[in-house]
């Protein structure tokens, strides 16, 4: 495969002929002369792609990989394990390049494959309609809580302190440009405080977010919020790990009124932060307030299977006042990846997947309380994450842990002040018992 086509002198004077013009500074003469840069760019020289891929490859190794390096940093991005096959369909033509499916005549491949996606997260979160287009988790759990004050007709949201500090501060951002009030529950045990959420419900609050598992791995106990958040006719929003539902009841179970979360770990690669992929599933009540869009299967004119955008909501395809989202990237890419790593796990792969994080993770744990080097911070039940206490500072706990090719845990006293060397562990079925063993020998060195 070319990494690129070269263009010639001869193709360049080619085109340029051709549109009728001598040179290419004729194609920027609408440009006032005061703006145009008259040096060069301070770029170093050029390269032959020889000694370019070599210089790349060097600064490359620079970075710590999860192919080098044995990985137990999780926090909202996790090390799970990729088949081969994803890489080798995604990077057939006709997806790799395919855009937003504006023309479905001509676009149902790409708009079979988001049928299949939304179908998929329907069946995983128990919600009846899913959208394609969400960035990550946290532009859908900010959507969901935009959706939830345009159809409450109301302004505040309260949001669980046990959510992921980085997507409570992408839905602060987008609140403060939407009058919408941002109302932080506290936590106990690990788990959303219920004596504060009913402290702070009343008429003006549009919906509750709460994540399960939530940023210390903990299992919220969601049904025991639902009818309080009902009952002040405020809507209810899970986020939710997708592996974990798997093993766990659905937020539509849960009594969600809609379901959100990032969907990194289906099949997406870390990608040193992105691009990864958010999905977002409600019930049918609010199926016209989705942001995104929505495709839906039908029939032509000869009875033969078809797909089409049923619903377009964004400001792309309709008047800018009237979109529920201003979102624009299709996002197709990462929702192909997650619909073949379904495909290929299946309802029992995916819960052998859940249940191996399930008894790795605790065996993590318990042989980390067993060095006398940690303590325990909740004890609530968790998933594939745990807090423990350590007696040492994180940062020196890390710094040695990557001088033995290991990328330790989380800080959590970053965002969490009170929990003073708090150590936020991820581990993913990835992880093998002589993996978990070392780790557990050299934090004690």
């Amino acid at each position: 495969m070319h990494r690129y086509i070269g263009n010639t002198d001869q193709d360049k004077a080619a085109m340029l002929k051709e549109i009728g013009v001598d040179n290419i500074n004729s194609l920027f003469s609408a440009v006032p002369d005061s703006v145009h840069l008259d040096r060069k760019l301070n770029l170093p020289d050029a390269l032959s792609e020889l000694e370019l891929v070599k210089s790349l490859k060097s600064l490359s190794k620079t970075n710590y990989s999860t192919d080098d390096y044995t990985c137990f940093l999780g926090a909202g991005a996790y090390d799970h394990y990729i088949p081969t096959v994803i890489g080798e369909l995604l990077a057939r033509q006709e997806f790799y390049t395919a855009y937003t499916p504006y023309q479905p005549e001509i676009s149902q491949g790409t708009l079979q494959v988001i049928f299949e996606y939304q179908s998929m997260i329907c069946e995983l979160t128990g919600m009846h309609v899913a959208n394609a287009s969400m960035y990550d988790g946290a532009t859908a759990m900010t959507e969901a809580a935009i959706m939830a004050a345009d159809s409450t007709k109301r302004n505040e949201i309260l949001v669980g302190k046990s959510v992921n500090p980085e997507d409570r501060k992408v839905l602060s951002t987008y609140a403060k440009f939407r009058n919408m009030t941002i109302t932080e529950v506290g936590y106990k045990n690990g788990q959303l405080d219920v004596e504060d959420l009913q402290s702070k419900l009343n008429s003006n609050v549009a919906a509750l977010i709460v994540q399960s598992p939530n940023f210390f791995g903990i299992i919220e106990d969601v049904e025991g919020v639902k009818d309080l958040v009902h009952n002040n006719k405020s809507l209810l929003i899970v986020s939710a790990d997708p592996i974990s539902l798997a093993v766990l009841k659905s937020p539509g179970e849960l009594g969600a009124d809609i379901a959100v979360g990032d969907g990194q770990s289906l099949g997406n690669p870390l990608n040193y932060g992105g691009p990864y992929l958010g999905f977002m599933a409600v019930t049918e009540k609010l199926m016209r307030k989705m942001p995104g869009r929505i495709v839906g299967q039908t029939t032509d004119h000869d009875g033969n299977r078809g797909f089409v955008l049923t619903l377009q909501t964004r400001e792309q395809h309709i008047r800018r006042e009237k979109a529920t989202s201003n979102i624009c990237s299709n996002q197709a890419l990462n929702a192909l990846t997650a619909t073949i790593y379904l495909t290929l796990m299946g309802k029992e792969g995916l819960k052998e997947v859940a249940e191996q994080c399930i008894q790795k993770s605790h065996y993590a744990c318990n042989e980390l309380i067993k060095t006398g080097k940690f303590s325990e911070v909740f004890s609530a039940p968790f998933f594939k994450e745990f807090v423990l206490q350590s007696k040492q500072s994180v940062e020196e706990l890390n710094k040695k842990l990557l001088a033995d090719k290991i990328i330790g845990g989380y800080d959590v006293q970053k965002h969490y002040p009170e929990l003073e060397n708090g150590y936020l562990v991820a581990v993913t079925e990835k992880r093998t018992k002589n993996e978990i063993e070392s780790f557990c020998e050299r934090v004690v060195k």
